[in-house]
């Protein structure tokens, strides 16, 4: 697998190849059939894969394209389901190890956009059970030997391995950038609120953010547009950005609590892709160091997590305890132990942080974005789905994250960057993310062609 992929490759350059003839829906999708038959016993990334159902939901497309009818850039493109989100005719088994087997009668209206954005939905793949942190079957493809993350786990490790050109996870806390990074592709959790979530089972209903996987910025762009069309934009509204080729950005790096909770080689990573940045781009790096909010804020986001799961499962739990492993178990366990006023207590200190993060903004010298590193840690052995510390305040504050790799460290394994912006904020942080991922991209291959040559 390569760190970066060529510019013909990914959802965007497959759904131009579709567009302009060069490839058929069935022969994208059949493609990806393939790679799932090739790698999928090692990995383990899908619960179901619906062969004969995409196959065919390709043809119609390819026929629709010869009768001049372009559904746009998703046309064709072959994506994967997290299993806690329904598909219509499949089972969402949310990971269970005692699962219902009843069919959903309906798409989660995040999937029915997607359908309608021309996409062909390939299956259902990996979630641990319930979304928490018990680890799940999947492998990280870069190293068999290491979790892919969690709970997004198939969803990120499909991508990764080439079975799938996208894919839809959630996140509670850090499972959409978190298996992203460490499986080397790209994440984003949207502004909370911003997707629905009908026809997803919850886990924090006030914590959850539905969000896209893929192999790079521009794929999230576009999965991201598809689930949120602009006449559903409502008061969510893109940021103003520089043009950025003309201006470059202004990251605000997050010190303190990143710097101290970093593996070295991390810490390392990110600080040697900022100074190439500035020295190279343009870009202006700005330090900052939030007063110490950060373990105050996790601290809630637990609070709200483990109390809001035991209000979600709390009836089944009790009728059927042995369909819950043992970490969800206590999550649920813990939930009930915590008091009412606990609760309050962290769902009223979100307003006040959210506002002093919003400081961060303003001001002629304020950052475009905030940056840190998107994991804590290398993938971890599959024991774990790795730490979440460096997500999770994102997840509680409601603010848009975008995660994409920067590289791979010596032993191979990748490494991530994440940019962070404020509610709202989702259109320019993608553009922001992107223009940032295409100058490193830009500068990797201009490197591996002179050393090739």
């Amino acid at each position: 697998m390569n760190a970066f992929k060529d510019e013909d490759e990914g959802i965007r350059g497959i759904g131009r190849a579709i567009r302009e003839g060069r490839m058929s829906c069935e022969e994208a999708v059949q493609a990806c059939l393939d790679r799932i038959d090739e790698r999928d016993d090692s990995i383990r990334a899908w619960v179901a894969v619906d062969r004969e159902g995409a196959l065919a939901r390709a043809r119609d497309l390819d026929a629709e394209l010869r009768a001049g009818r372009d559904l746009g850039p998703l046309h064709g493109i072959p994506l994967g389901i997290k299993d806690i989100i329904d598909v219509r005719g499949l089972p969402t088994r949310c990971g269970s190890p005692r699962p219902s087997d009843r069919p959903a009668e309906a798409d989660a209206r995040i999937v029915a956009r997607l359908r309608e954005a021309g996409a062909v939905i390939l299956g259902k793949t990996v979630t641990t059970p319930f979304a928490w942190i018990d680890p799940p079957p999947t492998r990280n493809p870069w190293d068999l030997s290491r979790t892919p993350g969690g709970s997004s786990s198939g969803s990120a490790a499909a991508v990764a391995a080439g079975m799938c050109l996208g894919a839809i996870g959630t996140q509670t806390g850090g499972s959409i950038t978190r298996p992203a990074s460490f499986c080397g592709v790209a994440g984003m959790k949207p502004t909370y609120g911003r997707l629905p979530v009908d026809g997803i089972l919850p886990l924090a209903p006030s914590l959850d953010h539905p969000g896209p996987i893929a192999d790079d910025v521009a794929g999230l762009r576009v999965l991201f547009e598809a689930m949120c069309p602009p006449e559903d934009l409502g008061e969510f509204v893109p940021s103003l950005r520089p043009k950025l080729d003309e201006t470059p950005p202004r990251l605000g790096r997050l010190a303190g609590f990143f710097d101290d909770r970093a593996d070295a080689d991390l810490r390392w990573a990110t600080g040697a892709y900022l100074r190439w940045f500035e020295a190279w781009d343009g870009a202006t790096v700005i330090e900052l160091e939030p007063s110490d909010v950060f373990e105050a804020i996790l601290k809630h986001h637990r609070t709200i997590l483990a109390a809001e799961a035991y209000a979600v499962h709390r009836e089944r739990f009790s009728l059927l305890p042995e369909a819950y492993p043992p970490r969800i178990a206590e999550l649920i366990q813990e939930g009930e132990r915590i008091r009412s006023k606990d609760v309050e207590a962290a769902l009223d200190a979100r307003p006040g942080l959210v506002a002093r993060f919003l400081e961060l903004f303003e001001g002629d010298d304020a950052p475009d974005a905030l940056i840190a590193p998107a994991t804590t840690e290398y993938p971890p052995d599959p024991s774990t789905t790795g730490d979440p510390a460096f997500n999770s305040p994102w997840s509680y504050l409601g603010f848009p994250a975008v995660s994409f790799p920067i590289g791979r460290s010596e032993s191979g394994l990748p490494l991530a960057v994440q940019l962070i912006d404020g509610p709202g904020t989702d259109l320019g942080l993608l553009e922001l993310a992107e223009w940032c991922e295409w100058k490193n991209q830009d500068a990797y291959r201009r490197f591996r062609d002179t050393d090739d040559g």
